[in-house]
C-alpha cells in the first residue's frame, strides 16, 4: 500500500495551511517518491507465468548456455550442472529451484551520502537513466554529436537535481576517451561527481575492475566503507542472445562480486533477431538467461546482490530497426516485471525510451506508455526511463530533464486510488451540499490535500491559450534548456572534496577539466 494519509489535516486554520504549503512535504506525505508499489497491472495470467517458468527451466535443463570461461565453468560445475560433450552447461531443475529459493530477495542500493538509498525488494518501483548511447542530441541545431565526459557529468549534475529520477545508470559513452580503461575509470568519476545518487556503471575489460575499485574505494573513504554502503553497482551483458555467456562479460562480473559490488545481470535479446520473435518466447528467453546468471552468481558468493535484468526489446520486423518505443516493448517490460514478482527477486528492465530522434509528440507516447506499464507492474528497476532516444542511439539532456515531468505522472499512476473514510469524503459532500458553498474550491479538506494528492508538472502547460501568449509563448524545450542551463551554472553538490579530487587526479589520469 502506498499510505498518503494525513493526521489532523483540518487543524492549524488556513494560514497554516497556505505557510505549509509553502516548504516541502515531509518524504511520506509527498504525493510520489521512490518505492512506491505497483504490481497492480498483470498481462500475463498466473497459468501462463508457470508455463513461462516451466519453458525456461527445460530450455535450461536442456538446451543450457555456451562458451563460459573456464572458471565460469568451473563455479558453475561445482554448483552442480552439467558440462556437456558439446561445451553446453547444462542446469538442472532442482539446482535452479534451490538458487531461486536461497537467493538474496532484498538489495539496497546505496547513495553516496544516504539519503537517497534505494531499497528493491517486492513491487517497489524506482526509476533512473541507463544505456550506452553515442551520441548526444542537440535540440538547437536538431542534430547529434558524439557524447563526451562533460556530456555524462552534466547528465549526472541534472539528475542530482531532478527528484524523479531515482538512480544514474551511465546513459551515454565517453567516446572523446579512447583509451578502454582510462575511459571506465573516467565514467565512474565523472558519474560521482555529479551526483550523490546510486551510480550503476560497465567495464570493458576484466583488468579494469581492480584499479576502479581502487578508485571507488577512495571515494568511499576506504574499501570497508564501500563493502558496507555500495554506491556504484554493474551493469553486466553476461549473456550475449540466444543462450550464450559473453566470456570477457563474466569475467568482469566475478571481479565484481569478489570486490563487493552488486551485480545488474542484463540479458538483451532482440525479438526477432537474438530472441524469438513472440513476446512470450522473448520473455522465456530472458528468464533463462537471467536464471542462469543467478545460478552463476551464487554458485561464486552465496547470497551475492543481483539484479534480475531481462531486458528483451523489440524489433521492427518490417526493416530490422529497434522498436523500443512500441506498445510490444512496453508489454515485454511489464510481462517481465511479472517474472520477477513471481521468483520474489529484484529485478529491472527497460522502458521510457524512444526511438524518436527529438523530444517531440512520439517521443512523449513513447516514453509514457511503457513507463506507466512498467511501474504499475511493480518492477523494482525502470531503466532507460529518461532522456534516450533514437533506439539508445542517442540521449538528450533536455529530454531528461522534462522526463522528470513524465516521470512524476507515471508515479502518480503507481501510486493509485486511496479508499478510506477520509478519502471517500462523505463529510464534504454533506457540508459543500447542504447549506455550503455549492463547490470543493478553498475548502478546508481540498486545502489541506492539493499537495499530498496532487503532482503538479514543472514544465507541462496548463494556462489557458490567453496566458500562454501573455507570457510569450513559451515552449517545452525552451523550457527545458533554460532549466539545464540553470543547473549547470552552479557547482553540483555532489563534488569531490578538493584534497580527495587531487589525490584521485594524482592517482587517475582525469579528462574532465576542473
Amino acid at each position: 500500500m502506498n499510505d498518503q494519509s494525513r493526521t489532523s489535516s483540518r487543524t492549524g486554520g488556513r494560514a497554516a495551511r497556505r505557510a505549509a504549503r509553502a516548504t516541502a512535504l515531509p518524504e511520506h506525505l509527498r504525493p510520489v517518491r521512490p518505492g512506491m508499489e505497483g504490481g497492480v497491472l498483470n498481462v500475463l495470467t498466473q497459468a501462463q507465468i508457470e508455463r513461462i517458468h516451466q519453458a525456461a527451466l527445460t530450455a535450461l535443463e536442456t538446451i543450457g548456455l555456451a562458451d563460459a570461461p573456464q572458471s565460469g565453468i568451473d563455479y558453475l560445475v561445482g554448483a552442480g550442472c552439467i558440462l556437456g560433450d558439446d561445451g553446453r552447461i547444462r542446469f538442472p531443475r532442482a539446482l535452479v529451484e534451490d538458487t531461486i529459493a536461497k537467493a538474496n530477495r532484498s538489495i539496497t542500493l546505496h547513495s553516496r551520502d544516504g539519503k537517497t538509498d534505494l531499497e528493491l525488494s517486492g513491487t517497489k518501483v524506482h526509476y533512473g537513466t541507463a544505456g550506452a548511447a553515442v551520441s548526444m542530441v542537440d535540440v538547437h541545431g536538431q542534430e547529434y554529436r558524439d557524447s563526451t565526459v562533460q556530456d555524462l557529468h552534466d547528465a549526472a549534475r541534472i539528475c542530482q537535481q531532478l527528484e524523479n529520477i531515482h538512480f544514474v545508470q551511465r546513459p551515454m559513452v565517453c567516446r572523446d576517451i579512447v583509451d578502454n580503461l582510462e575511459m571506465d575509470l573516467n565514467t565512474i568519476y565523472a558519474a560521482c561527481s555529479g551526483t550523490f545518487k546510486h551510480i550503476g556503471t560497465s567495464f570493458t575489460e576484466p583488468s579494469h575492475v581492480a584499479p576502479a575499485m581502487e578508485m571507488i574505494y577512495m571515494i568511499a573513504g576506504g574499501e570497508d566503507k564501500y563493502r558496507e554502503r555500495p554506491f556504484v553497482s554493474n551493469s553486466n551483458c553476461f549473456v550475449v542472445p540466444p543462450m550464450k555467456f559473453a566470456t570477457e562479460s563474466c569475467e568482469v562480473m566475478e571481479e565484481c562480486i569478489k570486490a563487493g559490488m552488486p551485480v545488474l545481470l542484463l540479458s538483451a535479446g532482440m525479438a526477432g533477431a537474438t530472441a524469438p520473435s513472440t513476446i512470450a518466447g522473448a520473455i522465456t528467453q530472458a528468464t533463462a538467461e537471467c536464471l542462469a546468471g543467478l545460478v552463476y552468481v551464487n554458485a561464486v558468493s552465496p547470497g551475492a546482490p543481483a539484479v534480475f535484468g531481462t531486458w528483451p526489446f523489440g524489433l521492427d520486423l518490417r526493416t530490422g530497426a529497434m522498436s523500443i518505443g512500441s506498445g510490444e516493448q512496453a508489454l515485454l517490460t511489464a510481462g517481465c516485471a511479472q517474472m520477477h514478482r513471481f521468483y520474489d527477486l529484484p529485478g529491472g528492465a527497460a522502458a521510457g525510451a524512444s526511438d524518436s530522434k527529438l523530444p517531440d509528440m512520439q517521443a512523449g507516447w513513447e516514453q509514457m506508455c511503457s513507463n506507466v506499464m512498467a511501474g504499475l507492474s511493480g518492477l523494482n528497476m525502470v531503466y532507460e526511463a529518461a532522456g534516450m532516444h533514437a533506439s539508445l542511439l542517442g540521449f538528450c539532456h533536455e529530454s531528461l530533464i522534462l522526463s522528470d515531468d513524465l516521470i512524476g505522472q507515471a508515479q502518480r499512476c503507481v501510486r493509485g486510488i486511496e479508499v478510506t473514510d477520509e478519502t471517500l469524503a462523505l463529510d464534504q459532500i454533506a457540508e459543500v451540499c447542504m447549506g455550503g458553498p455549492g463547490h470543493y474550491l478553498g475548502t478546508d479538506a481540498t486545502l489541506s490535500r492539493m499537495q499530498a494528492d496532487y503532482v503538479y508538472p514543472v514544465f507541462g502547460d496548463r494556462t489557458s491559450p490567453k496566458e500562454w501568449v501573455e507570457l510569450g509563448k513559451p515552449g517545452l524545450i525552451e523550457k527545458a534548456i533554460k532549466r539545464k542551463e540553470e543547473i549547470l551554472s552552479t557547482p553540483s553538490p555532489a563534488r569531490f572534496d578538493p584534497l580527495l579530487d587531487a589525490e584521485l587526479r594524482a592517482n587517475f589520469k582525469i579528462h574532465l577539466p576542473l
